[in-house]
Formats: C-alpha cells, sequence, structure tokens
C-alpha cells in the first residue's frame, strides 16, 4: 500500500495531531478496508500513519 511521508517537524508545524492515525506496525490494507476506506490518503510520520483525506492537500503537495 501507498503512504507517504512527512518529517516529524513538518508534521508538527502542519498540526497533524489532529488526524486518525495508527501505529506503524499495524496493516494499512486492514486499515483502509475496515475504517477509512480504499482511496484514503495516508502519511506515515514518526512511528504514526495518519489519514489526511479530510485534507488531501496535505497529501498532494509532499514531494516524497
Amino acid at each position: 500500500m501507498r503512504t507517504k511521508t512527512l518529517y516529524r517537524r513538518d508534521g508538527a508545524r502542519i498540526g497533524i495531531s489532529r488526524f486518525p492515525n495508527f501505529h506503524k506496525s499495524g496493516s494499512i490494507a486492514g486499515m483502509k478496508r475496515l475504517y477509512y476506506g480504499k482511496n484514503a490518503l495516508l502519511i506515515r510520520c514518526g512511528s504514526w500513519i495518519y489519514n489526511v483525506s479530510g485534507e488531501p492537500e496535505i497529501y498532494y503537495n509532499l514531494a516524497h
């Protein structure tokens, strides 16, 4: 499954902690299937993966 990476300092700057998240050891496919939907936009920041589908510009503005 595809995720983009965001540095912690950039995550703190945009307030990434306000989005739903799960630990990096969790199943991306399972979370998409059960909770977020197959088109969810996911970003990894530190040890957490965040669902930023509510603000897609965050996902699409990342260069990674």
